[in-house]
């Protein structure tokens, strides 16, 4: 039996149910930013050293990766609320008992269990919005929502600063557990139901043929790399900060939680622009457009490796010119990539899901080695690669997309 989708309505459901995602996702990103700035008070409590900062985002992703390949499908089959609702319920269960850990091992576990709302987020809420909405529409309702939602990496190191005078960084992950049951609730009265097939086939042999599909589909590939790729960089960024900034140039918290403002309102800036493109221009216009500032801002953060004087500000002004670009062409490349197959778009998503949070976890851990072996150089030049690699799949996925267009226009 094949369930009837439902469409949101003029009121209630459409600004609610789109709010209540960015809740959930606000509170899973906000979750790593606000303890990231107590991240070195976590290890000494727990007793291990600061190398072990970092693993804290790389446990949280590789959670995001282990179920995207289920989790999509399963949506398809059984409908994307009853999914994405369990997945707000986990995280906030994660979250809760993150309260009594004892070790740093326990810790890590319960971030990757963390993690695994992200696959939810990207393979199921984000697929729910794309089919709630139309084309234009759905592009400048992504942009919003990654405003809102880079407002945790924003104002989480200043919260998670300011809140850390107060109390300690266990009681930070109650309010998130808190967070995502509220969440919980807006889905629950608000998100409409936008697939469901009952009598899809689950079988390890129609899931594995089905990814197998996909691999061979070249615009696929090229797009969900790209994706993966150009967050590796502000990844990285959240990650190595604190080390960078606190413990190697004996920064105060605040003074850490400051410099992370310029990056992600450039961010927030080009996902406004973002909005005023998708009105008039070409729909592939601002991926093009976002390039130069994306791989300009990198090379940049690049060449204040070799300044002694300026290194920080060069570091900050490189990486929020990237996050310009980035800001300006993700929703876009999101967009397009999703709908370059005709494949169910539960399984679409999830394909998307597993190569691009690969590629932040072979990016992140990348980034990690090169800064403790070489130090910024090392730490940039990954970045760079990242920015480059992007750059030449978006040339060829764009080049696929028209391709792709001009054919459809053409029958």
């Amino acid at each position: 039996m094949t369930s009837t989708p439902t469409r949101p309505d003029a009121t209630v459901t459409s600004w609610l149910f789109p709010f209540s995602l960015v809740l959930f996702e606000f509170t899973t990103y906000i979750a790593h930013d606000m303890v990231q700035p107590g991240m070195l008070q976590v290890t000494q409590d727990l007793q291990v050293g600061p190398e072990w900062v970092p693993f804290s985002l790389t446990a949280y992703l590789i959670g995001g990766l282990v179920l995207q390949w289920l989790l999509g499908p399963l949506s398809d089959k059984w409908g994307r609320r009853p999914i994405l609702m369990s997945g707000a319920l986990l995280f906030a269960i994660a979250s809760g008992l993150t309260f009594w850990v004892t070790s740093i091992e326990q810790f890590m576990l319960l971030r990757f269990f963390q993690g695994i709302s992200l696959c939810f987020i990207g393979a199921v809420g984000y697929t729910a919005v794309q089919e709630a909405f139309e084309e234009r529409k759905s592009i400048r309702l992504m942009a919003w929502m990654a405003n809102v939602a880079l407002l945790a990496p924003l104002i989480g190191p200043l919260a998670g600063s300011a809140l850390l005078l107060f109390t300690t960084w266990r009681m930070l992950f109650v309010i998130f557990a808190l967070m995502s049951m509220i969440a919980l609730v807006g889905l629950y009265f608000s998100m409409p139901e936008t697939s469901g097939n009952r009598q899809l086939s689950l079988t390890p042999k129609r899931l594995l043929g089905g990814y197998w599909k996909l691999l061979k589909r070249p615009a696929l590939i090229a797009g969900c790399l790209a994706l993966g790729l150009s967050a590796v960089p502000i990844l990285s960024w959240v990650a190595l900060s604190p080390v960078y900034l606190i413990h190697d140039h004996q920064m105060s918290e605040v003074d850490y939680a400051l410099l992370q403002v310029p990056v992600f309102v450039a961010m927030i800036l080009g996902n406004m622009v973002l909005s005023k493109l998708t009105h008039n221009a070409e729909i592939t216009r601002p991926l093009v457009v976002g390039a130069w500032p994306l791989v300009g801002g990198l090379l940049i953060a690049l060449c204040a490796t070799f300044s002694d004087t300026y290194q920080i500000a060069l570091l900050v002004i490189g990486l929020s010119i990237y996050a310009f670009g980035a800001g300006l062409s993700t929703a876009v490349l999101y967009r397009l990539t999703l709908f370059s197959v005709t494949e169910s778009k539960g399984q679409v998503a999830a394909m998307m899901g597993m190569l691009s949070i690969l590629m932040y976890s072979i990016g992140l851990e990348l980034a990690r080695e090169g800064y403790f072996q070489h130090g910024l150089l090392g730490f940039s030049a990954v970045n760079l690669a990242s920015g480059g690699l992007w750059l030449l799949l978006s040339v060829m996925f764009v080049r696929w997309v028209k391709q792709h267009r001009q054919a459809l226009t053409l029958e």
